[in-house]
This record gives C-alpha cells, sequence and structure tokens, in this order.
C-alpha cells in the first residue's frame, strides 16, 4: 500500500479543536477553543437571511461579491488611511484561516523559509509544512512576549521568503507596538521579505493600547499580505468569511491560489456581511469595552484563584502560568482541568515551537454568566 505524504506526519491535528471535542465529551465549560457564545447583532442575522430570501444561493464571483469587496474597501480606506481598490487589491477567502493559506501558497515555494514569532497560532507551522516551506521561529519571552532585536534580525538573515505577524497576537494577547512594527518593516525592507499579517483581532484592543496597520507603515503596503475576517468583530466565526488584502500585482497571483483552493465563499453571507462593514465607529468602540469587561471577569477569577498570567492587551485570550501545578505535560493538566475542575483550556504547548509546558489558554469571549460559572470552578485551582 503507498504511504500518505511526508508532510502531512510532522504535525497533528489541532488541540485546540481537540480540546472542544473534550469539553463536550465532560460537560466542561468551554474556555479552549476561540468563539463567542452569543449571537451575532440581530440587524447582521436578519441581513443573512434577506440574502437567503431574495436567492442568493449560487456562486458568487471568485474572488467575492462586489458588494463585499466595494464594503471591504471603504472600511480599509477608513481605517488604514490607504488608497485601497477593491478591483484589484483584495480576495475574499473562507475565513483568515484560507486567507493565510493562500497568502503562504502565493508567496512562497518548496524550501522557502518563513519567520513566525513563537508562541504562534498553531496554523502557521501547519501552513508552513502544507507549502512546502521551513518554519523560523523567533521566541516572544513571557512573561511580556516581547522579541529580542538581535534574535529577530538573525531569523531575518537566514534567508527567510515571509515573516507572519500576528497582531493583536493569538494566543498571548500582545499588541505590537509602533516602534516593534517599524523594526520589523525595517528588516522586512533590509532582507526583501514578504510580510503576511494575520489581523483579525484588529478592533478588539485594551486602552492605552492602540492598533497599528502594517500595511499603512512607510513603505509595507507593497510587501504586506494583510489577512483578516469578519468572524472576530461581528461574532460569526461560523460564517467563515475572511480576506486577504495585498499590492494588485500579489493579488493577482494569490486569486489564482483561492480559486483552485475552495472557488469561493459563502454567497449569501458574503452578501450579508457587506452590510455590517457600515457599522459606526461606536460599534467598534463597544466591541472593545464589551470583550474588556469580560477580561476583566475571567482576570479577577484568576486574581482569586492566586493563578499568575499576562494580561492580554488585544485580543481575547490569557496565558496562565500552571507551573506551580507540578505537572510534567501540559496536554495531561488540560484533560484533569476539563475532567475535575470542569473548565476546558487549551495546552499552551500547541503554540511554541520548543516544548514549553508552563502554560494554558484560556478564552473570554463568552457571555458574563458564562464567565461567572467558569470563574467560580477555577477557584477549585487556588492553592
Amino acid at each position: 500500500m503507498a504511504r500518505t505524504s511526508e508532510r502531512t506526519s510532522v504535525f497533528s491535528e489541532s488541540l485546540i479543536r481537540e480540546m472542544t471535542r473534550v469539553a463536550q465529551r465532560h460537560g466542561a465549560i468551554n474556555l479552549a477553543q476561540g468563539f463567542p457564545d452569543f449571537d451575532p447583532p440581530a440587524a447582521l442575522v436578519q441581513a443573512g437571511k434577506d440574502a437567503m430570501d431574495a436567492g442568493r444561493h449560487q456562486y458568487a464571483i471568485t474572488w467575492g461579491a462586489p458588494e463585499l469587496r466595494s464594503a471591504l474597501a471603504t472600511k480599509l480606506r477608513r481605517f488604514t488611511g490607504l488608497p485601497v481598490d477593491e478591483a484589484t487589491e483584495l480576495v475574499v477567502t473562507c475565513g483568515a484561516t484560507e486567507a493565510m493559506m493562500v497568502a503562504m501558497m502565493t508567496v512562497c515555494d518548496p524550501g522557502d523559509r518563513v519567520g513566525l514569532f513563537s508562541p504562534f497560532y498553531e496554523n502557521y507551522s501547519a501552513d508552513a509544512i502544507l507549502c512546502g516551506a521551513r518554519p523560523v521561529h523567533v521566541p516572544l519571552h513571557p512573561p511580556h512576549y516581547q522579541f529580542d532585536p538581535d534574535e529577530l534580525r538573525r531569523a531575518f538573515s537566514t534567508g527567510l521568503k515571509a515573516f507572519v505577524l500576528c497582531n493583536p497576537s493569538n494566543p498571548c494577547g500582545r499588541v505590537f507596538t509602533r516602534k516593534e512594527l517599524l523594526a520589523i518593516a525595517a528588516l522586512a525592507e533590509e532582507f526583501d521579505v514578504f510580510v503576511l499579517t494575520d489581523e483579525v483581532y484588529e478592533h478588539i484592543v485594551y486602552p492605552p493600547h492602540q492598533h497599528t496597520y502594517f500595511s499603512a507603515l512607510p513603505g509595507m503596503a507593497r510587501r504586506t499580505l494583510m489577512c483578516s475576517s469578519l468572524s472576530k468583530t461581528f461574532s460569526i466565526t461560523g460564517w467563515r468569511i475572511g480576506y486577504v488584502y495585498a499590492d494588485q500585482a500579489v493579488i493577482a497571483q494569490a486569486r489564482k491560489v483561492h480559486d483552485f483552493l475552495t472557488v469561493g465563499a459563502a454567497a449569501p453571507l458574503q452578501h450579508a456581511v457587506a452590510s455590517a462593514l457600515g457599522y459606526p465607529d461606536s460599534y467598534y468602540k463597544e466591541l472593545a469595552a464589551t470583550y474588556g469587561l469580560s477580561r476583566d471577569i475571567l482576570l479577577g477569577y484568576l486574581d482569586r484563584a492566586g493563578l499568575s498570567y499576562t494580561r492580554p492587551e488585544g485580543a481575547y485570550f490569557v496565558m496562565v502560568d500552571i507551573s506551580g501545578f507540578g505537572w510534567k505535560s501540559d496536554v495531561e493538566f488540560a484533560h484533569w482541568m476539563t475532567k475535575e475542575v470542569g473548565v476546558a483550556p487549551v495546552p499552551g504547548s500547541s503554540f511554541f515551537e520548543n516544548g514549553e509546558n508552563r502554560f494554558i489558554r484560556l478564552n473570554f469571549a463568552k457571555k458574563p454568566e458564562t464567565l461567572h460559572a467558569a470563574g467560580e470552578c477555577l477557584l477549585k485551582l487556588k492553592r
């Protein structure tokens, strides 16, 4: 019998999605996989129903329905200040997950090197491997998750073709400063490297921190492939609507990759979500404020339990230090915690290149009552 491909043997299934299944098996509160347990805006749900009632059941244009690309371009111009062309600089994808794969396949050939910060969202390393590329990891040092400029330069000097930047960062909640981003930009320019940004949490940032769009930095629009989605901003993780924004020469190639990967994202949902992109600034401010309150609820319980953590600056995750419990395996700890404590985390090793076992990740994209129930369970960990 012929063997399956070698590339599939060097990474595992997602630990994040596995922990959702473990939570379901034990009836635990799922703070592992990052999806809300509340509904999207009612007007957006109605727009989805209206799109289906209007007969939007067949393929949209492969690289995105015109009204959605127009709405995306308007929103991007509004927040980035860049002159975005919906006709040539955007491709709509099946979520940011496909967007990142499209971006990586567009710029990388087999044997190329792709730089990643570690910890990283687990898909990035698998994406690189599936492209035949080699991941090169640069540590973000706990507990503040900052990079060493010398270590970053050494990674770029190995001959990177691309560098992946998640900002705000999943899993650690860092919001990179403009100074840090300019340092990355300078290296990208010096070593002629594409930067693939994951900016799905762009609107979930907590004061005094601010999100800086990498494409908007001087000279970076031409070498940045911005990957994002509408999942987190509008609480529609199951709709799978994402996009890549880049220079038109890059998008011309990215559209071909997307075409043969998935053909297109769900047509009625594309039409529906276009309306949400016109929401006023107050929507985005309220979104960040709501998640800020959720963050404070969960962190309050972590404080009461005496658990050490890094305060998130953005996104909706918190990394918790479990080294004091003495477990050699964070995976075993996560399974034990799900069963015995009643709350499912993600083992931190899912996000690190170097076998790190000191952390778990919890998410707070939940209703206050869910977080209070989870918090009461977490108090069982108090030592």
